[in-house]
């Protein structure tokens, strides 16, 4: 709908470029709005008050220009300019309920592949070996999977980029500690973990010389390519991601072994980046360093900040490795969007490396690189979320406890289910619960951590969303009619049908903004819709009219699809019964 109505303005401006003289990049750009009261019809547009300066006429006057050379369109029932010289466009209803038919008879739900696909790694979830996951890398490992899901779905060409690290001087004293702990073993090790294990290795550092003198040993010879040492680090590497792989199962997140991409991937890369770099003038050395001076930066005393990209002692830094990603991802992977889910702390940093990769021609013009960055989880007392004691809680703890707290809430709602249908559902509301309460904040803000508001069942949550589903597919069991034709005769059916029309627009919105949260308000939105709906307007109700029962079983199963489309998206599982 919204494309058909910027297409009707683009054409009345066309006309009056004939008489006018009309940037062309106002055609490219004209903004129409859904309007939050129907009074002020479907959609709105400012197009006029955009056009004052280049016409020298009342905006009002100008809206009345772009109405009268609208073309003529079954699409629109009416149009109507109001205040300063908005312009309203209200939808016929035969339109309505033709473009929901066509959505009930398409099984994308009236979203269509992009017609030039995209070639998009997204970097996310970006554990550390030797490192359990915590809660700080929820984020990025939902919303970067959320966001792969939607660019998917639109038929995009996406390569996920878990960039694990797997790399620097930490390895040789977690290898020397590692072979100290399967000697005591006399046999294969399982950490189970990891926490201790780098705690121990750290004090055994700290206070054994031998052992340390050996740590930094086992640096050298690891970063030369020794054989043992590899393998040693090759066991602690698929020791974590082993364990980080049950996570991700269990978040029902869609990274697999098969997408790790470590820093130790670009190691090769990192001394013909170096040399690149000073070679076209880029890099200078600076008191035995390699540096890059940008300008965009300024240090305290107004110079231009500059980035080392190798060390006095020859090492090399995470800038390097991430410009060296730049370069791997657009050259090897031949990608033309790089989208990169990590905490807005590191912006700067970033912004860095990825200028220096557009300064040595790494990524031209035509590749976007982006920084959806998002802030923090935080406590109630607005601090960041800490256990009681002030550590860090583990991932794997917080789903634990998410999952406990639902099936209390289960026995509380006096739950009949059996037993192995009982714990998909505490699964399925408990995962979806801790995702969502992410995932429905605009990721750029910092949000606060609240069980009681996350597992709620009233509100923008996910079991609310869930519960919702399961409800309208429970009136569906409940009669043996066919869906019928789509009759909009009520004002609550009217709102539902727009609703769920605007459906492709928002999973559109959600691939090019990298936004999750604004599908969450969609789907909360269309869920309080359907709500007005099924207490205004009778589906099953005796004396209702058969052909409007069968009408109102097809908005019924429409939005019920939208939900679990919507839901799944999202990585959030929808359920039956609850």
């Amino acid at each position: 709908m919204k494309n058909h109505i910027q297409e009707l303005l683009q054409k009345s401006l066309a006309k009056l470029s004939l008489n006018y003289d009309i940037p062309e990049n106002i055609a490219e750009n004209i903004r129409l709005d859904r309007t939050k009261d129907k009074s002020h019809g479907d959609f709105a547009t400012n197009l006029a008050m955009m056009l004052t300066k280049v016409l020298h006429k009342n905006p009002r006057e100008i809206a009345q220009m772009l109405v009268d050379n609208l073309d003529e369109s079954a699409f629109i029932a009416k149009t109507e300019i109001a205040g300063p010289g908005f312009i309203n466009f209200f939808i016929s209803d035969n339109f309505l309920t033709s473009s929901l038919q066509a959505m009930a008879d398409d099984e994308r739900l009236g979203v269509k592949t992009v017609e030039k696909a995209d070639t998009i790694v997204v970097d996310y979830s970006a554990p550390n070996v030797a490192k359990e996951m915590a809660v700080h890398h929820i984020r990025s490992t939902v919303i970067g999977d959320a966001c792969v899901r939607v660019l998917e779905f639109l038929g995009h060409k996406v390569i996920r980029a878990n960039h694990v690290g797997d790399w620097g001087t930490q390895f040789g004293m977690l290898i020397a500690y590692l072979e100290k702990k399967e000697n005591e073993a006399g046999q294969g090790l399982d950490l189970s973990d990891f926490e201790a294990f780098y705690r121990e290795a750290k004090a055994c550092y700290d206070e054994d010389q031998e052992f340390a003198v050996k740590a930094r040993h086992y640096v050298v010879l690891l970063q030369g390519g020794d054989k043992y040492c590899l393998s040693m680090w090759k066991k602690l590497v698929k020791m974590t991601m082993d364990q980080n792989q049950k996570i991700y199962d269990r978040l029902d997140v869609t990274l697999s072994s098969k997408d790790i991409m470590g820093e130790s991937l670009y190691n090769d890369m990192l001394p013909q980046i170096v040399d690149d770099l000073i070679a076209k003038g880029i890099a200078v050395e600076d008191q035995g360093a390699i540096v890059v001076y940008l300008d965009k930066y300024k240090n305290k005393d107004g110079k231009p900040y500059g980035e080392i990209v190798r060390k006095q002692d020859g090492g090399y830094l995470y800038t390097t490795t991430d410009i060296a990603c730049v370069k791997y991802r657009v050259q090897n992977l031949h990608a033309n969007r790089l989208m990169y889910f990590i905490d807005s702390r590191q912006h700067q940093h970033l912004d860095a490396a990825w200028t220096i990769a557009r300064m040595a021609g790494y990524a031209d013009d035509s590749i976007e690189i982006e920084h959806d960055a998002f802030g923090m989880m935080l406590g109630k007392d607005g601090k960041p979320y800490k256990t009681r004691s002030g550590g860090t809680v583990k991932l794997k703890d917080l789903l634990d406890e998410a999952e406990l707290r639902v099936g209390k809430l289960l026995e509380e709602r006096n739950c009949t289910l059996d037993d192995e249908a009982k714990k998909a559902v505490i699964h399925n509301i408990a995962i979806g619960a801790v995702k969502y309460a992410d995932l429905s904040k605009n990721r750029n803000t910092d949000y606060i951590f609240d069980w009681d508001l996350m597992l709620s069942f009233e509100g923008n949550t996910a079991p609310y969303l869930q519960y919702a589903y399961s409800r309208i597919r429970s009136i569906q069991r409940k009669t043996d009619l066919t869906l019928g034709n789509f009759i909009l005769n009520e004002e609550a059916e009217n709102d539902l049908a727009t609703k769920l029309l605007a459906f492709p627009e928002v999973i559109n919105q959600v691939a090019s903004k990298a936004m999750p949260h604004l599908l969450c308000t969609y789907l909360f939105e269309l869920s309080g819709l359907f709500m007005r709906f099924y207490e205004a307007c009778p589906v099953l109700k005796e004396g209702v009219d058969e052909e409007i029962k069968r009408s109102r079983l097809a908005l019924c199963s429409l939005t019920s699809r939208v939900l679990k489309q919507g839901l799944a998206l999202l990585g959030i599982n929808v359920m039956e019964q609850m």
